[in-house]
């Protein structure tokens, strides 16, 4: 057990060790991922509402460092920048040299991770480093990355995570995980888990002793309490095949005529990696560069191919969505590509619900 008053030294602790600390914070109203210099930069006293096409920030009534779920951003533009030069060159007089690309690849530490987003970097490791072709720039940042997990005390109001083996409770990955314990006139403490040695090690700089019982079981409580509170659900079991044989289901032309193809949900997804390569020369024409930049399914360009789009139709790029998330990713990479975060729901604009259309299309088959 860790006690607040003793929290700071935990970031310290991290600090020395040549960590940069990334971690959730308030900027112009909004909460972001950003660079953490001290608890105070961290969102203290802030709550999460969300519903469909809705999410605004809180009070609460106590001063808990972690008691929000997660906003708009994920760890991914971390680990895998939305826009990355891949290659340079300069032209010479018999052809052209390639010019030396310098390259960042800063050693973070991602504080107050939540559960389903923990799930997501997992995800996008089967991506970026399992298959044949490994990704250098998500391998060399993320295999340097110390996990700061944080089990979840409430439910995001759009969430699911517990029906996708994401959540309330971080699973194995984190380097530390920590459950928040606070009332507006308890004590205020934090459960900590280490996952891995280097974690044991952190946890060994910072002034800490063994739970006692109830300390337990009020951390165990909350946990509890978050999945309790979880209003949606997706039923897994099946679930590709369920896809497969509805591929020309009336539910998508139902789900088209309300989507407006904006991308939001690819955006905030934490584990979509759709990208674009984009080729630019200097005004001189001297030196041309490769660009990698991050695109979005739901565009009519990014399926475009010799002599047109291959998915001109809203009802078609809504369905090359959620089937590749929920039935051909696992096809390609053995797990479901959602984590059941809710971020598509909330920040859908006209609060299109992927568990609502998921349901339809089962009961169709089973009423």
């Amino acid at each position: 057990m860790v006690a607040r008053q003793d929290f700071p030294y935990l970031l310290e602790a991290l600090i020395r060790r040549g960590c940069q600390l990334m971690g959730p914070t308030l900027r112009r109203g909004d909460l972001v991922y950003g660079p953490l210099h001290g608890v105070e930069d961290l969102p203290r006293g802030w709550r999460d509402w969300q519903a469909p096409g809705s999410f605004r920030l809180q009070p609460r009534e106590d001063q808990a460092l972690f008691g929000y779920g997660v906003g708009q951003h994920s760890w991914k533009s971390f680990l895998f920048p939305p826009r990355q030069l891949l290659w340079q060159a300069r032209r010479t007089r018999g052809g052209f040299e390639f010019m030396p690309r310098e390259e960042d690849h800063p050693r973070y530490a991602f504080i107050g991770v939540h559960p389903c987003d923990l799930t997501a970097i997992q995800v996008q490791d089967k991506v970026f480093l399992e298959g044949a072709y490994v990704d250098p720039t998500y391998g060399q940042r993320r295999l340097g990355a110390f996990i700061v997990a944080v089990n979840c005390g409430h439910a995001c109001g759009t969430g699911f995570c517990a029906s996708m083996g994401a959540g309330p409770r971080a699973a194995p990955g984190f380097d530390l995980a920590l459950t928040e314990v606070v009332s507006p006139n308890g004590p205020h403490y934090f459960l900590v888990e280490a996952g891995t040695e280097e974690g044991g090690a952190v946890l060994g700089e910072i002034p800490h002793r063994p739970a006692a019982p109830e300390e337990w079981q009020a951390a165990e409580d909350r946990i509890k309490q978050a999945e309790n509170q979880m209003g949606r659900f997706v039923q897994t079991r099946g679930l590709k095949e369920l896809l497969y044989r509805n591929y020309e289901h009336p539910r998508w032309d139902d789900v088209a005529s309300r989507c407006l193809t904006c991308g939001n949900c690819t955006w905030v997804c934490p584990t979509c990696f759709c990208h674009t390569m984009e080729d630019v020369t200097d005004l001189t024409g001297e030196i041309a560069q490769r660009w990698r930049r991050l695109d979005v399914c739901f565009s009519v360009n990014y399926s475009y191919l010799h002599g047109g789009s291959v998915r001109v139709s809203p009802r078609s790029r809504y369905r090359q969505w959620l089937t590749h998330k929920l039935a051909t990713w696992v096809d390609q990479f053995g797990c479901f590509g959602c984590v059941g975060c809710g971020r598509c729901i909330t920040w859908c604009p006209v609060g299109i619900d992927l568990t609502e259309e998921v349901r339809a299309i089962g009961e169709s088959e089973n009423p």
